[in-house]
């Protein structure tokens, strides 16, 4: 997939079509990123008009800020829990009306006995939190650029209301 500034071509149509979503419906989004530390926050904020909708991000790459910024229950942080326990804290937080977030195994090795390449996505919207569990191929880089897309793809679903 070609690469422009850091970011593939279907991150940016993804992002862009979070922007107009967003910009649609007058809604703040926000982000907590584990595995892709701000890249979703980057993605977010190179599209269009994202100063009018983009609250930001809280990069929680620790497990520490996971349980004391984000609110997440201390335990395993590799779960869908932790994930929509980070949606739902960045969405207080940042004081958006829908997050996303992202925690998982980049790689190469497995952690909390989870193989690399499995990440969590979760979208809080409101009171509803959406998750999913995905399991990606590929060196860490390539790991973390297949979660920010899954990231987007997620958000945007859950914009749409799907």
């Amino acid at each position: 997939m070609p690469v422009r500034n850091g970011t593939d071509e279907e991150t940016e149509r993804l992002a862009q079509a979070v922007a107009a979503e967003a910009g649609r419906r007058g809604l703040r989004i926000g982000a907590a990123e584990s595995l892709t530390s701000g890249a979703i926050a980057v993605a977010l904020g190179k599209a269009d008009d994202a100063s009018e909708w983009f609250a930001g991000s809280i990069v929680a790459y620790e497990a520490s800020v996971k349980f004391e910024v984000l609110g997440v229950t201390p335990g395993p942080v590799v779960t869908a829990r932790a994930a929509e326990q980070m949606a739902t804290g960045a969405r207080e937080r940042l004081g958006a009306d829908a997050a996303v977030a992202v925690t998982g195994v980049g790689g190469p090795g497995e952690e909390e006995g989870r193989p690399a390449g499995t990440v969590y996505v979760a979208v809080a919207l409101g009171d509803e939190v959406r998750n999913g569990e995905h399991h990606f191929d590929g060196d860490p880089a390539e790991v973390v650029a297949a979660t920010i897309r899954a990231a987007l793809s997620a958000l945007l679903e859950g914009l749409r209301g799907g």
